[in-house]
């Protein structure tokens, strides 16, 4: 696991324009783990450029051609799967298991099925008397977050290479290695120089400064609603696509002609898996009140069973921040049944996997995005009230519905306020739009929906 010192800038490795260092740690033992250059404008600024002058060539590059390309990324990918495990493991401290599993497997799938994709997709249709073209929409700036550090990029990158775009990609400073890596990926995979431009830095200096680019077209954006809002504002003072994949507090409902045991044990793992970092977790468990202490007891042993199984979260300050909302839970009158604030360990950024009982719909931890690997449980009376708590927060990213009837489960599904529900603990699909209503996002990623996000249309009248 090698750290580049310079920035992926049309084609090559090249020095930063300023000296400044970011000091990667790992999170498991909070030893520094390699140093990456911090950029800045000027980097920004020289990778936006080379973006743009090879934006007319990979524009013109036929479907086919730019599909063979992403197949060689993802072979690429495939080949390396070792490595990325084991550097997200390194950078971010997820058990290898899961960074073999997650990290490394579902950006293969998305990196495969954009393939298919670019080569099947309609960039053409017929409409009465007029040809619609659907055109790449230019440079994008892609700013991605740490929870999920490569498949976050390639939710990014490969929808945007496949509909004809060129990328400048502000990877997240926590977990900058597997940027580099990808990087090299890219390269070795034989994508044209300029095509896909990598710059590290920080938010507030190379983030804003990709943002706030005039010669970006597109800014895609996956972290914080508070975030967001600023991006959203920049790129819409300068009139320019903005996409944003932002927070959750999505509410796990189970009806109750549900199988109470798997769903909550399936709940549980769901929020404890990446640590609870993950922006669609189902944080909020909506069980009926004739069944609440059981559920109650079954989540905490669920819990319980998790032990040291689940990796750190990713820096002391998210620690602090996710102890900080376990301890807001209790004062306002949420009961600890599994975990709690106490760290299980001297080093290292672990919080234990925490449940809450007794927790109402008004209170902090029911309302807010905690990101981290903490349940609370709420108790409803019926359906309506379910319903109720469930869409009673700005966000609308995920969701899941259990009932012993498949149909019931999606009349519930139907009325929630969110862009993914899982039915009856239903599979990640990477061909299904992920996106949110209300305050968790603008747009949608992954597969066709995800494609359509960089492209925009033309039509010409005959």
């Amino acid at each position: 696991m090698k750290a580049h010192d310079g920035m992926y800038i049309d084609g090559a490795w090249r020095p930063a324009a300023g000296r400044d260092a970011i000091e990667v740690v790992n999170p498991a033992d909070e030893q520094v783990i390699a140093t990456v250059p911090a950029g800045t404008a000027e980097d920004v600024d020289a990778a936006v450029r080379a973006a743009r002058a090879a934006f007319p060539a990979w524009a013109a590059t036929p479907p086919a051609e730019r599909a063979a390309r992403l197949a060689a990324l993802r072979d690429v990918l495939v080949a390396r799967k070792d490595e990325i495990a084991e550097t997200v493991t390194a950078e971010l401290g997820s058990p290898l298991p899961f960074s073999q599993a997650v990290h490394a497997g579902v950006p293969i799938a998305v990196a495969g099925s954009y393939a298919d994709l670019a080569a099947t997709y309609a960039f053409e249709e017929k409409v009465g008397n007029s040809t619609v073209f659907h055109e790449p929409v230019g440079v994008v700036g892609a700013i991605t977050p740490w929870n999920y550090p490569l498949h976050q990029i390639v939710a990014k990158a490969a929808p945007a290479l496949a509909a004809g775009c060129t990328i400048v990609l502000k990877p997240a400073e926590d977990t900058p290695l597997t940027a580099q890596l990808f990087a090299e990926a890219v390269d070795e995979a034989g994508i044209p120089a300029g095509v896909f431009n990598l710059v590290t830095g920080l938010g507030p200096v190379a983030g804003q400064a990709l943002a706030e680019h005039p010669g970006v077209d597109l800014v895609s954006f996956t972290g914080s609603t508070a975030v967001g809002r600023r991006i959203g504002a920049t790129a819409g003072a300068a009139v320019k696509k903005v996409a944003l994949e932002l927070g959750g507090k999505s509410a796990n409902v189970i009806l109750p002609s549900a199988d109470l045991a798997k769903a909550v044990n399936v709940g549980v793992a769901n929020v404890m898996s990446n640590s609870g970092q993950t922006c669609s977790a189902w944080t909020r468990m909506l069980v009926h009140r004739d069944q609440y202490d059981e559920a109650v007891e079954l989540a905490a042993a669920a819990a319980a069973k998790y032990g040291d199984r689940i990796g750190p979260v990713v820096n002391a300050k998210q620690r602090s921040r996710v102890l900080g909302y376990i301890e807001k839970g209790v004062a306002e009158g949420a009961r600890i049944v599994a975990g709690g604030p106490e760290s299980p360990y001297e080093r290292g950024y672990f919080v234990s996997p925490t449940v809450l009982a007794d927790v109402t719909p008004g209170m902090t931890v029911a309302q807010e995005e905690i990101f981290g690997p903490v349940l609370s449980v709420l108790r409803y009376d019926d359906e309506d009230d379910a319903l109720r708590i469930a869409n009673g927060t700005v966000y609308g990213l995920a969701g899941a519905v259990w009932a012993g009837d498949e149909a019931e489960a999606v009349a519930f599904a139907r009325r929630m306020e969110t862009g993914q529900v899982d039915i009856n603990g239903g599979r990640f699909n990477p061909l299904a739009p992920f996106g949110g209503y209300k305050q968790s996002g603008v747009g949608r990623e992954l597969g066709a929906h995800g494609l359509a996000e960089y492209l925009q249309t033309k039509s010409l009248q005959f």
